[in-house]
């Protein structure tokens, strides 16, 4: 645990070690000034009470001489004058306003060095959901697909969360206490090295039944972390599946489902908080045990007249005593914190750690336009091990054709044309542009050539104008109304509320399906590639939405290279090219004409159509 704590600071806290030494340096401040401020004490008792009426007389020191007995007949010696001068008590007054003074000394200190923690904790917190968020963005599609939403989206809210109120909240007192306790045990050495000895003999067996507490709960922690992604996921799955909820009156069932997740999430809870606030009261009780078995030991010393230790001197050593009591509560209350926050860390390092096979080149190879073809030279394809969704396909895509691809689902349409942006990698054989492996580019240079419509139109919950110049930068606002006219959309964006400042709402839910695709191909059309992916564009959207989503990628396509994945062989017939998938491979290639004569896979999925 204590490993995998040191790497998570070495990984986060580098930016902000000057706060850690400011803090440092603060608590060391106070912590003295907290037992000096406890020193006074013993001549305000000893005035007091008249314990000590032993003269005093000042002597001369050097370095050489200095001694703690030395110190301590000096500083009587000062007392005692100024009892002599002043009075008792206005020595008290005295006592009593430097007691006041190095309190307030102290307390700034401590909030001094609690302040300044402060941008660390919120700086920590920053920099892991940036990281996170940044890898989310580089992550291949691929390992999406196998994760749920819910329990990504967790990991990077609900367990950054618990990483700062846990680990990073923590810091502040992994530096205060053990410096609490360093102060304090070098006091309590110097008062009575004695007494100090029998301390360190009982209070490691209480550390030790401590410990006995917390060995669970980052497994306890772990299970909370997992059902709260649980929770979220169901939440998720919920909020995007409402309307197939309702139309098949499934509102129970998934009642009963949350019912069931909220139940396990309650149970892992009682666990964890139930051992966390066993801490607090069994290390008060062990402490009130230490205390009085110190009080027995020193007690016996002072009262068989030992010399060992006057009375004076003991009440401040119980009272620097019960001082370090309460930094061992808290440093062992941190103890029980960080593996929680360990266990959150675990989860959130699934996500930075994830490997992503989607490489960036060493050396990047520049393609400054698109001019010949592309090319796929015997390529193959599998998501997983065993089972080739793509198997030796060869095909070539010239420059300002339209290639099509058909086949029933699951064939590898969809697969086939999200090699060419890389949003995976081929197994075997080689994805070429104008001759150059894709490998080689740039991600970015390959992606700024290649433009996207989708069979689900992705929005965002922002206005027209910032949907369609999205990835977009420095569109003017003619570039833009000029997009929408082609893409038949600015009629419709116009008789909107704002017009183009007008939001579109979560997923573009405020608009019609054909709506939503044509925004998405203005969106395409601003962004001018040379080569443009359809991916059943048309296939989910009314005859009229067809109609005009259909003529909006017509101007699209013109004068562009198109790979279109169809589902209504309608819309392809005039495409220069159809390659046929099936299982994988391609078996049948030609125009439209050329393979109804073939009477083939083509032909029986053109007379399924009509049926």
């Amino acid at each position: 645990m204590l490993k995998q704590f040191l790497s998570i600071m070495s990984r986060f806290l580098k930016p902000y070690r000057k706060y850690m030494a400011w803090s440092f340096l603060l608590n060391f401040v106070s912590q003295w000034l907290n037992v000096f401020s406890f020193v006074v004490l013993i001549p305000i008792l000893n005035i007091l009470f008249k314990i000590d009426t032993t003269d005093y007389e000042y002597k001369e020191w050097t370095w050489d001489t200095l001694s703690k007995e030395l110190v301590v007949n000096n500083a009587y010696a000062w007392v005692q004058e100024l009892i002599n001068v002043h009075g008792a008590f206005l020595t008290l007054v005295f006592m009593g306003i430097a007691l006041i003074v190095m309190t307030g000394l102290k307390t700034a200190g401590y909030f001094a060095s609690s302040a300044i923690m402060v941008p660390l904790r919120t700086g920590v917190v920053r920099d892991i959901r940036i990281a996170v968020y940044n890898k989310v963005m580089k992550l291949p599609l691929s390992f999406f697909s196998e994760e749920r939403k819910g329990d990504i989206i967790a990991r990077m809210t609900a367990d950054v969360q618990t990483v700062e109120t846990s680990i990073t909240g923590s810091v502040d007192t992994l530096i205060r206490q053990p410096i609490a306790i360093l102060v304090c045990f070098v006091t309590l050495f110097t008062v009575s090295w004695q007494m100090t000895l029998f301390v360190l003999v009982v209070a490691p067996i209480a550390g030790w039944v401590m410990g006995l507490v917390g060995r669970k709960l980052k497994r306890q922690s772990a299970n909370v972390q997992r059902q709260r992604g649980g929770i979220i996921a169901q939440l998720d799955e919920t909020l995007g599946g409402l309307r197939i909820i309702k139309a098949f009156i499934a509102e129970k069932k998934m009642e009963k489902r949350f019912l069931q997740i909220n139940d396990a999430y309650r149970r892992d809870m009682n666990a964890m908080v139930i051992r966390q606030i066993a801490a607090h009261p069994m290390s008060e009780f062990l402490g009130t045990i230490i205390i009085v078995v110190v009080l027995w030991f020193g007690g016996s010393l002072i009262l068989n007249d030992t010399h060992l230790i006057d009375a004076s001197t003991f009440i401040f050593y119980m009272v620097i005593l019960y001082s370090v009591i309460n930094p061992l509560k808290e440093f062992s209350r941190a103890t029980y914190q960080i593996p929680q926050g360990l266990a959150s860390m675990d989860r959130i390092d699934f996500i930075l750690q994830a490997e992503n096979p989607i490489k960036e080149p060493e050396h990047p190879q520049t393609m400054p336009s698109f001019e010949k073809e592309i090319e796929l030279r015997d390529v193959s394809f599998s998501y997983s091990e065993g089972r080739d969704v793509l198997k030796h396909i060869n095909l070539t895509v010239p420059k300002g054709k339209t290639v099509a691809l058909v086949g029933q689902s699951g064939s590898g349409k969809s697969t086939l044309v999200d090699l060419i942006p890389r949003y995976h990698d081929v197994n075997v054989g080689e994805v070429l542009i104008d001759g150059q492996n894709i490998k080689g580019l740039r991600i970015s240079d390959l992606r700024s050539l290649i433009g996207n419509v989708n069979q689900e139109a992705i929005l965002f919950n922002d206005t027209f104008y910032n949907n369609i110049t999205f990835g977009v930068e420095n569109a003017t606002m003619e570039q833009v109304i000029e997009a929408a006219k082609i893409a038949n959309a600015h009629d419709f964006i116009m008789e909107s509320e704002y017009g183009y400042d007008t939001m579109i709402g979560d997923r573009g839910g405020r608009l019609s399906g054909g709506q939503r695709q044509r925004v998405s191909i203005a969106r395409a059309i601003l962004k001018n590639p040379p080569i443009l992916i359809l991916d059943e564009a048309t296939s989910a959207l009314d005859t009229e939405s067809e109609r005009l989503v259909q003529e909006a990628l017509e101007r699209l396509m013109k004068s562009r290279t198109t790979i279109a994945i169809a589902h209504r062989l309608s819309t392809i017939r005039n495409a220069d090219i159809i390659h046929v998938l099936h299982d994988g491979e391609i078996v049948e290639s030609g125009q439209h004409d050329e393979l109804i004569a073939r009477n083939g896979y083509y032909k029986r999925l053109y007379d399924m159509q009509q049926l």
